[in-house]
């Protein structure tokens, strides 16, 4: 009865605004409903979770919801709002006869143009990435919704343009605890200027960020403190920063050939550095880079080939750490089963980190030989180029900690292994059936893990089905 009168209430606040909007305003709405069954064999290669305390159910299944509506004065003026629903299912909003409210605004935004120009402003909630090769579904650094204000303007027609903005990832609230103010914030400001030629791409970019010691770091879903401190800083006394405010800047390029056509070429360079001036076990920084060719010439298929390296831990944890600091990634190749981005059904992927990693991917996508039905087989091998020194030292200190876990952080003696093998059905042209598999081996070290979490560790399985809609 409560979720009726809940989904009821929203109907009537939906249906409202577009009656209350329609006489002044074009609304449009989009959205999509994804709703998926996920087998798994020894998930994370132990079938823990990874702190090694719990136990993951083999048989989970997975609904999510999310619509959009632009609400449009004219070409000039709009504004987005976007509900979602998360992955739950038996729990949560989807409880049986007891259910709990977690719609969530995950879009808010303001977009126009300034009069008489090519200028356009975005302000408010909304999907940023920093720049990356689209190959790659998104960007390694941050990929996510977060509150900014975003300019972009054409500089040169058709060839160059510019976009520029900042971000508040982090605020801990109006006011601090005390009348003695802290810094709890962290925000961020970037610079990018694409640049169009006759077929390519290229686009250069940085980004500067300042972090404030008293920042609620783990309020980033999976970037938090493992993706922007440095094992160091909890590992060796004094813990901590010694700086109340710390710089972590990133520059990079992103490129993209389809001169050669039906050869496309994609690669991205970055260096990223965090903690400069604070004491050196806490500074961070490092390389990444990565790089794909897909020939296109294909009706029934198109091959591709990828690669990417990342610098990673030396010996030692008390002079920093030498990988890349990064915030909230999303970042794949040919949606392979060992990374978290692109999937349909995300959930229970293996999450290799590609920082601190190389590896190769070898996929055959867009198979079509039936008609409605494509597939797509994804081969990656990845290695660590993490010092197993740095890594055993950080778990013999810090225990089970979420700087490095089993599977997902390599050193140079450790691989996995994945194999992906998807396909979609088109019911119809909006529904489509989808199924997607995935195997994963490791080969890992007892010396860095532990004989518990060692002698555990087996091939991973993973099956979903599901259905997807848009709308």
């Amino acid at each position: 009865m409560k979720r009726i009168i809940m989904l009821a209430t929203l109907a009537a606040f939906v249906l409202g605004m577009f009656g209350v909007a329609s006489a002044a305003t074009e609304v449009r709405m989009v959205g999509d409903a994804r709703i998926s069954a996920n087998w798994y064999s020894n998930y994370q290669f132990t079938g823990w979770n990874r702190a090694g305390t719990q136990t993951v159910d083999p048989v989970t299944i997975w609904e999510r919801f999310r619509v959009r509506a632009d609400f449009i004065a004219n070409e000039a003026l709009k504004f987005r709002l976007g509900l979602k629903v998360e992955d739950v299912w038996g729990g949560g909003t989807f409880t049986a006869d007891n259910s709990a409210v977690s719609l969530r605004v995950y879009q808010a935004f303001l977009q126009f143009k300034w009069p008489d120009t090519d200028i356009e402003i975005t302000a408010g909630y909304q999907p940023l990435s920093l720049p990356q090769s689209s190959f790659f579904n998104g960007s390694v650094v941050f990929d996510s919704d977060a509150a900014a204000l975003v300019v972009s303007s054409p500089l040169v027609a058709d060839t160059l343009a510019i976009k520029a903005g900042f971000i508040r990832f982090l605020d801990n609230g109006q006011t601090d605890a005390t009348t003695t103010q802290v810094a709890d914030e962290f925000d961020a400001y970037f610079l990018a200027l694409p640049i169009t030629l006759d077929g390519v791409t290229i686009v250069p970019w940085g980004t500067v960020a300042v972090a404030g010691i008293n920042g609620n770091y783990g309020a980033f879903e999976d970037g938090n403190a493992a993706g922007l401190a440095s094992a160091g800083t909890f590992m060796v006394p004094p813990t901590g920063w010694d700086n109340n405010q710390n710089i972590y800047w990133w520059v990079g390029g992103a490129f993209e050939v389809d001169a050669l056509d039906p050869i496309k070429l994609y690669a991205d360079v970055i260096y990223g550095e965090g903690n400069p001036t604070d004491r050196g076990k806490s500074k961070r920084w490092g390389w990444f880079v990565d790089g794909a060719v897909e020939y296109t010439g294909l009706d029934m298929l198109t091959p591709q080939l990828s690669a990417w390296w990342s610098s990673g831990e030396d010996g030692s944890t008390r002079n920093g750490s030498e990988r890349m600091p990064y915030l909230v990634p999303s970042w794949n190749a040919s949606t392979s089963f060992l990374f978290d981005g692109g999937q349909q059904f995300k959930n229970g992927t293996v999450d290799v980190n590609p920082i601190g990693s190389w590896g190769i991917t070898a996929s055959l996508n867009d198979i079509s030989f039936v008609e409605d039905l494509t597939s797509r087989i994804t081969f990656t091998y990845a290695r660590g180029t993490n010092s197993k020194t740095a890594l055993r030292d950080a778990n013999l200190v810090l225990g089970t900690n979420n700087f490095f876990i089993m599977g997902k952080d390599l050193t140079v003696d450790e691989y996995v292994l994945g194999l992906s093998f998807d396909h979609q059905y088109m019911i119809y042209e909006n529904l489509a059936l989808i199924a997607e598999t995935g195997w994963a081996h490791g080969e890992f070290d007892k010396d860095v893990w532990g004989r518990r979490f060692y002698n555990e560790a087996n091939d991973m399985w993973k099956v979903s089905l599901g259905l997807k809609y848009q709308f």
